[in-house]
């Protein structure tokens, strides 16, 4: 990244930089990556602004999720040919100290699962479902941003956990028919199609149980009116990225008049939960009841574009960005 955005994030803000590959040092390992990870989140790192996680230097190799295979190692225990997932992405090779990547098996599932459904994105999900909104049998449960990497996860494991319905919002008719003809979503809106409040009474006459929001702004606004004494999972504020003005939230005192719990959740603050998350979800997507997408753009050229195309009102993306480096594999 060459520059901070004054408003809205573009192409201008990447350089493609060629560099020598360091020699290995002992207890070092070099990664030919094979795909990357590129989230939503990363876009704030490009403002200075301190977060939960560090803004990303100028002048420098972007990090994020990768896997990839282990070409060349000087650590004990760690073998070329391995297949690895890392924190030190978004570039074509890494070296990096052993204890930064951990082997993954890929024996029955691809690599790049562990960077989308039983990754991160993943795990955020599955932590805002299961413990911080504590997803019952019975309940009705509205995601917004449903037909993205988090979401369209998020909506199946509250299907799975016994809720009676599951309502989405996404941001085009295809990502609407997604939700419910692919992934099991009782019904979902386009969120550019009139009043989601009132869209949301009509789904849920009785009232909503659990929010998990992606999104907030007028969606979270509008689920807050439609309330029962509920449970908020508060992922992502998507309405708000990308140098967009914030919409003031008008009616938080329904929070207190309906006894709702509201709570945030950096996934950072969760890492020591992976296996045991792994071991739950895993066996759902290898069963295949729980079902996931991929948007996949080839090349390391193609990062910036990946992560413009996350941020726009929408967009194409559906499910996972992953960039693909073919001629590493």
């Amino acid at each position: 990244m060459t520059r901070r955005p004054p408003a809205q994030a573009s192409t201008d803000d990447f350089a493609l930089v060629e560099a020598p590959i360091p020699e290995l040092r002992p207890g070092q390992v070099l990664v030919r990556n094979t795909h990357l990870s590129v989230d939503p989140y990363m876009r704030g790192r490009m403002d200075g602004r301190p977060s939960y996680i560090p803004p990303f230097p100028l002048n420098a190799p972007l990090e994020g999720g990768a896997v990839g295979v282990i070409a060349e190692s000087r650590a004990d225990g760690v073998k070329p040919g391995q297949v690895v997932e890392h924190f030190l992405g978004l570039r074509e090779a890494t070296v990096i100290d052993a204890a930064g990547v951990v082997p993954i098996d890929t024996d029955d599932l691809p690599a790049e699962t562990f960077l989308g459904v039983l990754g991160v994105t993943g795990l955020t999900a599955w932590l805002g479902i299961t413990q911080v909104a504590s997803v019952r049998p019975g309940d009705t449960v509205f995601v917004t941003g449903a037909a993205g990497a988090v979401g369209s996860i998020a909506g199946q494991l509250a299907r799975l956990r016994g809720a009676k319905r599951v309502i989405g919002s996404a941001g085009s008719s295809a990502k609407v028919r997604h939700l419910v003809d692919d992934l099991g979503f009782d019904t979902a809106f386009d969120y550019h199609d009139g009043a989601a409040g009132e869209r949301l009474a009509r789904a849920a006459p009785d009232g909503i149980d659990v929010v998990f929001d992606n999104v907030g702004g007028a969606q979270l606004e509008a689920a807050i009116d439609n309330l029962r004494v509920a449970r908020l999972a508060l992922c992502g504020m998507a309405s708000q990225y990308d140098g967009r003005e914030p919409h003031g939230v008008r009616n938080l005192y329904e929070l207190v008049t309906k006894r709702a719990t509201a709570r945030g959740f950096p996934v950072t603050d969760h890492q020591d939960q992976m296996p045991a998350f792994r071991a739950e979800v895993g066996s759902w997507v290898r069963s295949g009841e729980i079902v996931h997408r991929q948007t996949v753009l080839d090349g390391i050229e193609r990062v910036p574009e990946a992560l413009l195309g996350l941020l726009h009102s929408g967009a194409a993306t559906i499910g996972k960005a992953v960039v693909r480096l073919q001629d590493q594999a």
